[in-house]
């Protein structure tokens, strides 16, 4: 832990920790301060200004980052046999149906995304007591429940996430690795944060976005000037 703290208060002296950064000079910052021997992951931390305890207040959705998150994504399709070429062809890590639904049942998760079609909803749905609290049961509205099988596994192979804004108000999300150019994790991030103002609800009053930050595994927060986003 002492190695740890110390590695952080070397970090806090790079950069003024009071400073509202731009987005491109954020994310040299934390490129900067970042003191992981590992290629670190760089999150984005969205608070806005809604009660997600309302239904009518909640931001969720899907964005594909312009350069991906450097994260390789395992996607598993679970189809009927017609659609098990096609998903293969897309780049499915794994593809079948009741033999991967019995192994969920057993405790298996060793995927990021999984991706299935509406006439297999009813089977599907019954994991959602394995899946649900892992983030991995498909939805219609995140593109994961869709007939264009192939379509859906070439877009969560190539940076597409799924974020959606948590009890405290905050929408989490990472947007790409520490080994990027700056320039790079900028537009990732701007992507981001431009599609949840998109998607800014109508029952949200006062400001929407009220801070960002980012970060990177381990690194103390870079706060970024929102005005160029409001």
């Amino acid at each position: 832990m002492a190695k740890v703290a110390k590695k952080r208060k070397e970090a806090l002296k790079r950069y003024d920790t009071k400073k509202m950064y731009a987005l491109n000079e954020a994310t040299g910052v934390v490129k900067t301060i970042t003191t992981t021997k590992f290629d670190a992951s760089v999150d984005l931390a969205i608070r806005l200004g809604v009660d997600p305890r309302k239904a009518n207040q909640m931001v969720r959705g899907t964005v594909t980052l312009p350069h991906g998150t450097g994260k390789t994504m395992r996607v598993l399709a679970l189809v009927t046999p017609d659609k098990e070429a096609e998903a293969k062809a897309a780049g499915a890590d794994f593809v079948g149906l009741d033999e991967y639904i019995e192994k969920i049942k057993g405790g298996w998760t060793d995927v990021d995304v999984i991706i299935t079609m509406p006439s297999v909803m009813g089977k599907v749905g019954a994991l959602g007591r394995v899946l649900g609290p892992r983030g991995l049961m498909p939805n219609p509205k995140t593109g994961t429940v869709t007939m264009d099988i192939g379509k859906a596994v070439t877009d969560s192979k190539g940076g597409k996430i799924d974020f959606k804004v948590d009890k405290a108000g905050i929408i989490h999300a990472g947007i790409g690795r520490v080994s990027f150019d700056a320039a790079k994790l900028a537009e990732n991030a701007s992507e981001l944060i431009n599609t949840v103002i998109k998607l800014k609800p109508s029952s949200a009053k006062g400001s929407y976005v009220r801070s960002v930050t980012l970060s990177s595994t381990m690194s103390p927060g870079v706060a970024v000037d929102i005005k160029s986003f409001n």
